[in-house]
């Protein structure tokens, strides 16, 4: 295939994960992931170094375009978990090098399901009202607990993303649900804005480090400004327990997807 060729098709990888990205509130690279596996020949960690990278437009433009069009966005629980993210990503990009991967995926599956579920339950009246939390909306009122816990979720999520370049999203808006009542769209706008400066610490580590492809982050983001834009405006079209199911969909073909992955390497 010529050059031209495969930038065409970078660029339309890069499109994708932004719709994703933008309509979920993140989870792109659980898309970019694979989907560079198969049309590269990086190695494991660039792979997660070049996805990470690409989610800088993805959750930038995404922000951008969520707050232009009245999104609402959880700023209480959301600049703690900016500022969380934004210091975990500063040492994430050392996690997919000095951290065993498969305990941390089995916890990124069992909250994955957990969330499907929930948010099947909501959206079809059977289980708590959407956004519920575990939490009181007195607990949730008080700073004390707002401050402290925003912090500490927002830096393990941010490590996560910032080392694997996958599945922030899918982790940030369950938390911001459960445990700061975050109702679904408001989830995913909190989401992206807090994984703006996540990507951009996260990708400088992996560039010191070398494991991101600077031409194809490139393309990526490049593809992905079009595509989050896309994404964010179909997320604030759409009813949010049809939103509930797309993101429960999602989540469960992609727990899926990691317990197959997560089987077959044991026979290998």
């Amino acid at each position: 295939m010529k050059n031209a060729e495969w930038t065409g098709v970078e660029a339309g990888i890069g499109f994708t994960g932004g719709a994703i990205g933008g309509l979920l509130g993140g989870g792109s690279g659980v898309f970019y992931v694979p989907a560079l596996e198969r049309t590269t020949t990086l190695s494991r960690h660039a792979l997660h170094g070049t996805a990470g990278a690409a989610n800088i437009a993805v959750t930038g433009v995404g922000a951008a375009v969520f707050a232009a069009i009245g999104g609402s966005v959880d700023l209480r629980a959301g600049a703690g978990m900016a500022l969380g993210a934004t210091v975990g990503g500063l040492f994430g990009a050392r996690l997919v090098v000095a951290v065993p991967q498969r305990p941390l995926r089995w916890l990124f599956v069992a909250i994955l399901v957990a969330t499907g579920v929930k948010l099947i339950l909501d959206a079809t009246g059977l289980g708590l009202s959407s956004g519920s939390a575990l939490i009181s909306d007195e607990m949730i009122a008080n700073l004390a607990y707002t401050i402290p816990v925003s912090l500490a979720f927002g830096a393990v999520i941010g490590a996560w993303a910032a080392g694997m370049g996958l599945g922030g999203g899918l982790l940030a808006v369950p938390v911001l649900m459960l445990f700061f009542g975050s109702d679904l769209p408001t989830a995913e706008g909190t989401s992206l804005l807090m994984f703006f400066p996540n990507a951009i610490v996260g990708t400088y580590g992996h560039m010191r480090q070398g494991t991101v492809d600077r031409r194809l982050a490139t393309i990526l983001n490049l593809g992905a400004l079009p595509g989050a834009a896309v994404g964010v405006l179909c997320a604030l079209a759409v009813d949010a327990a049809v939103l509930s199911i797309i993101f429960a969909a999602f989540a469960m073909v992609i727990a899926v997807r990691e317990v197959r992955r997560l089987i077959g390497d044991l026979h290998t």
